[in-house]
């Protein structure tokens, strides 16, 4: 079989016929009333479809400073493999999914705007596209399924061009009736069966023209209409709408409410004729649906007058018609300068007062922040070049710093700030003082470095060093700063300033990792490690409980080796004064395991680990002789040791060959400077 037939059979053996044909349904509209009264649910509003497509992917509950955060999957964008996935604003999308909640319910909020305000780069846009997307997908499956009709007219079916609900077509005095007969099978996650809204002019004219002919009957009225599945296009313009704004001698407001169609005047005489009139506009093709607006605050006063309407009474005002009804999700988003401009203009009030503004910041969670870059920067993605360790950390270490407010309190480094927010503990803080830290800010994560902007500098430093087979921190760092003084949106000196000092705290900080990697690669000798940690052990036994230690060479009893002990507690900042707790916790915690029917293991235990670790470090670096690096003068022996600690890296860190003798030789600068903190 050549290429092309077995393309052909791949795709005919994975192609779904029978949802096809259930998706292109076509019925009378007799029929759907028997298809509304089996599935209350396919007549839900535009709020409630969106609404129960985000909750059909799920959510998980976790604890954040003892609060309870909703994490909502929809957003992990599974259906792409992640690749619009949002991370780090569980808290900001919780209020947008609550207020598609409360409009579901028809609390109020369906009568708003749903605006996105935040700093430039922070995944507006991206929510926005999900949106659409969800619901696009969402109208296609059963659950999510809606319907639209059209009008019999000779051999052809006149399709409403604002794809309404089919029940428009129940005059108003017999609705509550209808109604109520519809909801005799409501389920208990179903919404009552209440369709609000007229028919817009187009159909108006074809309904009065057949309730002429029928001399008021609507039973028979209704016979010439036709009931088909309604699937929602973004593409194709049905249900799903963006407007942008352009130059304001460009545009005007049928852009929004659509057009006369001058061709067709001439051939039915008249512009008020709804049949020469195309409802195209960005509100008339959303219906059912979402429209966008793009940068919503840069519009002109005229649009938002349409905007307002649209929002509060749902209805908006074609020309030469009467107003007409819409059920749409209307989804703004702005940046931070746009919405105070809106703040400070007092013509915008009645703008403001129906806007429900939820806050989307830069992510302040480092390790949300990482993985903003490794969903497009990872070995996996990047081919050709390995991407050292640290090399995307470091970068989100520094975009995440330039985001967060000095700490008000007293000895809080900025850099230590960072790492409460990431989870880490630090002495004397709880719990409680994170969110005193979060709460006594006012603008975190409404200023700093754009995602976009460190992205841009890591895809510059892929290509920059074209003999380099991977990348490194100080790479992407120095293409970060050397791009400050090109930035369009950095205001000033001091705040370029400012950035290039949280890049030295950076380079402090990666200098501190790279160290202790190779401190613990040098020291990743399990089998030394282990006889240290026996030897520890033996002798803080014999401490705590006032006893000799068999000397294994000449088999007398000393004294407990006080100097031992302390050279590893020392490692990890045991006071003098502390050593006989932290001792006696070593030998608590090696009796609790026992009492379990556990084994003892040192690296069970972070901070003895740690020590260890570190002593085994000191006692090694001599032999290894790393400074050598720097001289390029290395015995084969050396060079030997230097190749183990090499490989470890290597193998435990992610390193290649090439990013770990970068490191090496780094360190190697460092131990020659006199660096090394014991």
């Amino acid at each position: 079989m050549n290429a092309g037939h077995e393309i052909l059979e791949h795709v005919a053996q994975r192609q779904d016929l029978d949802q096809f044909r259930k998706s292109h349904w076509e019925g009378a509209f007799s029929e759907y009333l028997d298809l509304v009264a089996d599935h209350p649910r396919i007549v839900r509003n535009a709020f409630q479809r969106v609404y129960d497509m985000i909750m059909t992917y799920g959510t998980t509950t976790y604890d954040v400073c003892r609060e309870k955060r909703v994490h909502y999957q929809f957003f992990d964008d599974p259906d792409a493999g992640g690749r619009d996935a949002v991370f780090g604003l569980d808290e900001s999308l919780g209020h947008l999914v609550n207020a598609f909640k409360s409009a579901a319910k028809g609390y109020g909020i369906e009568k708003r705007v749903l605006l996105l305000h935040g700093p430039v780069g922070s995944s507006k846009s991206t929510i926005a596209r999900l949106l659409k997307q969800g619901i696009e997908r969402y109208s296609a499956t059963d659950e999510g399924a809606l319907y639209t009709f059209g009008w019999q007219v000779g051999g052809d079916v006149l399709w409403c061009p604002m794809h309404e609900e089919p029940l428009h077509l129940v005059p108003e005095p017999f609705r509550a009736t209808v109604w109520q007969r519809l909801n005799q099978n409501l389920g208990p996650d179903d919404y009552p069966v209440q369709v609000k809204g007229d028919l817009c002019p187009f159909c108006r004219f074809y309904f009065n023209e057949r309730m002429t002919a029928h001399a008021g009957d609507w039973t028979r009225a209704v016979q010439d209409v036709r009931v088909k599945r309604l699937l929602l296009s973004e593409n194709d313009r049905v249900g799903i709408g963006t407007f942008q704004p352009k130059d304001e001698k460009k545009q005007d407001s049928t852009e929004l409410t659509g057009d006369i169609n001058y061709r067709k005047i001439a051939e039915l005489g008249t512009d008020s004729d709804p049949r020469a009139f195309n409802f195209d506009g960005e509100f008339n093709v959303a219906n059912r649906g979402i429209v966008e607006f793009i940068e919503v605050l840069k519009l002109d006063v005229a649009f938002l007058y349409d905007l307002l309407g649209a929002s509060q009474e749902h209805k908006v005002k074609p020309k030469k018609f009467a107003q007409t009804d819409i059920d749409e999700v209307i989804l703004g988003h702005t940046n931070e300068p746009e919405y105070r401009r809106l703040q400070n203009n007092e013509f915008m009030e009645a703008l403001r007062d129906r806007t429900v503004k939820i806050d989307v910041p830069y992510v302040t969670k480092l390790q949300d922040e990482i993985k903003i870059y490794e969903k497009d920067y990872n070995n996996q993605r990047v081919l050709g070049k390995h991407i050292a360790p640290h090399t995307v950390e470091m970068a989100a270490m520094w975009a995440v710093l330039t985001r967060l407010e000095e700490p008000q309190h007293a000895g809080l480094t900025l850099l230590q700030k960072m790492k409460l927010y990431n989870g880490q503990s630090l002495p004397g803080f709880t719990e409680e003082n994170i969110l005193e830290l979060k709460e006594s800010t006012r603008h975190e994560g409404m200023l700093g470095i754009s995602p976009r902007y460190v992205q841009d500098k890591i895809s510059n430093a892929l290509v920059s060093y074209p003999d380099a087979k991977s990348i490194n921190p100080f790479m992407v760092m120095n293409e970060l700063e050397s791009g400050l003084k090109h930035h369009s949106l950095i205001n000033s000196e001091e705040q370029r300033t400012r950035y290039r000092e949280l890049l030295t705290v950076v380079k402090e900080e990666y200098e501190n990792i790279v160290k202790n990697e190779v401190q613990r690669a040098i020291a990743a000798d399990d089998d030394a490690l282990k006889r240290l940690c026996g030897n520890y052990i033996d002798n803080i036994k014999a401490y705590t409980q006032r006893e000799k230690v068999k000397n294994r060479f000449t088999g007398q009893f000393d004294e407990p080796d006080e100097r031992l002990m302390r050279s590893i507690e020392e490692k990890i900042d045991i006071p003098d004064s502390r050593k006989d707790d932290f001792r006696r916790e070593i030998m608590n915690y090696i009796g609790a395991l026992s009492i379990d029917g556990k084994t003892f293991n040192y690296r069970t235990n972070e901070r003895l680990c740690k020590a260890l670790e570190l002593k085994l470090f000191e006692d090694q670096k001599d032999s290894i002789k790393l400074t050598t690096l720097v001289s390029n003068v290395v015995d084969a022996e050396t060079q030997a040791k230097i190749d183990v600690v090499k490989s470890r890296l290597i193998r435990d860190h992610g390193y290649d060959d090439e990013s770990a003798t970068d490191v090496l030789n780094y360190v190697a600068s460092i131990f020659a400077r006199g660096d090394v903190k014991d």
